[in-house]
This record gives structure tokens, sequence and C-alpha cells, in this order.
């Protein structure tokens, strides 16, 4: 079982917190999304009630071992500072005398956020001198950030090996939760959508839930490369050729299995990649040559709907189409709706899938939205994440 912050004593204990301040932000600095730092609130809320001195550690873009200005957690430590309601202090860096100075300064009840992790390549490179100078800050380590789990990196994984006392904070410990009641031991039936661009990046996932779910559905550009395999003529249609046979191998298997794929009957079909394209409905047959598949149809929405209508559980990770373009919406957003409205235990997975529940304004009533998509698939690929490893040796 992992531990989480509750099992420890933390009053006056310097506690270092890994989470995930990768947020987006505009040309002037100001946070545009703040889902990631509200998600990880609890637990920071949970320290300083605590007494705890507070310390935390994130990485921000990829500054490739660079101290480059536009990814200082700077404005962090300001919004920070906005929504506790009491001053943030940013370190000038994650490791040196400087910072150590600060963190010894330190009261019961303070928070300092480090600069950022991978100024430092050793970060990336999970350097053990580095994860050791991590480790000098903290008597009590916690890992609060899934969306970097998957990466063994020395502030997830390295730090572990220098201090005793490390647990799961609790969103963490909740991600886990989510996933393992809806793959691990779901109600049924259990549905998983799947869409975005490559089979390439989804196909270990893919292959592994066929053993766990009852139905499959799948859109998006990757549906392309399952269609070929069939047969079908997808005119200039993204398409991953290298991956034929395994999509074939796939559907095989699934019908051995006894597992439903569906995949989409007729699409949004465009001249070009562009919002102002002529676009039509047709079916699969009959997408023109030099047009390509940009959404999935209504006929395939309305097939997708009656599948979910039946499912207890509903994992969706990666849209139907290119949904950041209106006349190339509407199948992501339909299914945005039907999730929505469902009875089942839904769970979202990944920027784009968020992204995409949020644009429709059904970001409320989703169940669970995972806040880590290269987690999320580590998981449904069937593979253990080493940041949550480590916290159990």
């Amino acid at each position: 079982m992992m531990k989480t912050i509750r099992d420890f004593d933390i009053s006056g204990k310097r506690v270092l917190i890994r989470v995930d301040f990768n947020v987006p932000m505009d040309e002037a600095g100001n946070i545009t999304d703040d889902l990631r730092i509200q998600t990880v609130m609890p637990t920071v809320q949970y320290a300083l009630e605590q007494k705890a001195r507070v310390i935390l550690c994130s990485h921000m873009g990829r500054p490739k071992g660079e101290r480059v200005e536009k990814f200082s957690l700077a404005p962090v430590a300001r919004y920070l500072s906005d929504i506790l309601g009491q001053t943030v202090q940013l370190a000038p860096d994650c490791i040196g005398s400087e910072t150590e100075a600060m963190v010894a300064a330190m009261q019961d009840g303070d928070v300092l956020l480090l600069e950022n992790l991978r100024y430092h390549a050793e970060e990336q490179a999970n350097d053990p001198e580095f994860s050791k100078k991590l480790a000098s800050l903290a008597d009590v380590y916690i890992n609060n950030a899934f969306a970097v789990s998957h990466r063994a990196h020395a502030s997830v994984v390295g730090i572990t090996e220098f201090v005793a006392d490390k647990a799961a904070g609790f969103l963490l410990q909740k991600e886990m939760e989510y996933f393992h009641r809806s793959v691990d031991d779901p109600v049924r039936p259990l549905v998983a959508i799947i869409g975005g661009a490559k089979v390439s990046s989804k196909l270990g996932a893919l292959v592994n839930m066929l053993d766990k779910v009852d139905a499959l559905l799948i859109g998006g550009a990757m549906a392309n490369t399952f269609l070929k395999s069939q047969g079908y003529g997808l005119g200039a249609s993204k398409v991953e050729d290298d991956l034929l046979q395994e999509a074939n191998s796939l559907l095989a298997d699934a019908r051995e299995k006894g597992v439903k794929v569906y995949l989409p009957v007729d699409v949004i079909a465009a001249d070009s990649f562009s919002a102002d394209a002529t676009c039509k409905q047709v079916t699969i047959q009959d997408i023109p040559q030099g047009w390509m598949a940009l959404d999935i149809g209504p006929a395939s929405v309305i097939c997708f709907q009656e599948v979910l209508a039946d499912a207890r559980t509903i994992i969706w990770n990666g849209p139907m189409g290119a949904f950041e373009m209106d006349p190339f919406a509407r199948g992501t957003m339909a299914l945005a709706h039907t999730v929505a409205s469902s009875h089942a235990l839904s769970i979202t997975g990944g920027g784009d899938s968020n992204a995409a529940v949020k644009k429709f304004g059904e970001a409320e009533n989703i169940s669970y939205m995972s806040t880590g998509g290269g987690a999320f698939l580590m998981l449904m690929e069937g593979k253990e994440l080493p940041g949550v490893v480590a916290l159990e040796k």
C-alpha cells in the first residue's frame, strides 16, 4: 500500500512536495489555466494546517538544462501568494547555498517555491548527486505530481533513495484510486473511447485494454489507420501505413476476445486542413480523392452514443477530430455531452480530452479529469509508474 502524507507527523518538519506547476501562460506571463495549481492545493493546505515548512518544487517548460527567463516559476510564486493569502517566496535556484539558507530560515507554516528543476540537466538525467542535494532540503518527501510520475527524474524517483519518510500527496492518491476503480475493478460494462492523432502513441494501451474493456470506440485520426487496414480508401487522410498490420491484428484479437470495436461509419471530410476548408459529410466508402477525414460524422456519433448508453464505466483518451477548428468539433462535442450526461463513472485522461470537455462546458459533469496524459497512458498500457514504485520501496 502506498503511504500518504497523512501517515507522517509533519508538524515543524521540512516537507518537500513535488508538484506539477508546468502551467500555460500568455506572452505577458499571466497564467491562462490554473487546473494544475488548484488540484495540488488540498495537499499544500493540509501541510500548512499541520504547521509544516512547505517547500514546493516543479519544472516549467523545456529549458534543456539552461537558465531561460521565460521558464521561471516567478509568476507561479505570485499566483500562489494570492490564493494562499501569504507570501510565497521564490528561491533563486532549486539547489545551492542560497536556497539552503532560505530553507534554514523558514518558520512553521512558511511556503517556499524552488526555481525550475529543469534549469539543471541532472533533473531529467535522474542524477544521484543532484537527487541527494534536493533530498538534503527535506525531512519528508511528498510526490503530488501524477503528471510526471511516468518519468524517472531526480525529483520524482532519485530523491526517494535519500529521504526515509516519503509518501503520496492527495492528488497522486486520488489519480491512482480513480484509475484502479475504472480499469482494475470497474462496474461493467466498461467502455473506452480512444481518439487523437496517432495509433503509434497508443498501441500499447489499446492492446492492454482489450483484456479489460467490454467495448472500444476508436475515433480521431488514429481511426484512419484501422479503417485503411480493413481495405477502405481514405483519400489524403492522415494514416500510419507502417502500422496497418498491427491495426489489423488488434481488430482480429478483439474479435477473438469477444470485445466489440466500433470504428466510424461516416466522417466530416475536407479538401484541406483549415477552418475555412470546403467540407462535407460522407460515408467512409466515399471519401473523395485528395480529401481528408477530420471528424467523425453524425451516423458515427449516434452509433457511439448507443454503445455509451449502456456503459457503467467510461474511460476517454483523445478527441474524435480536429476539435480546435469549429467545422470539425461536432463529433467530440457530441461525445463530451453524452459522457457528461451518462450515469457511468467517467474519467478523461490527457490534455486534449480535458481541453475538449472544458471547451464544451462539461468539466463539472465528468466524474474525474486526470491531470496527466502520459502517466495515464502508461497505466493504460498496464505498466507501473516509476514515481509510484519509488514511493513503495
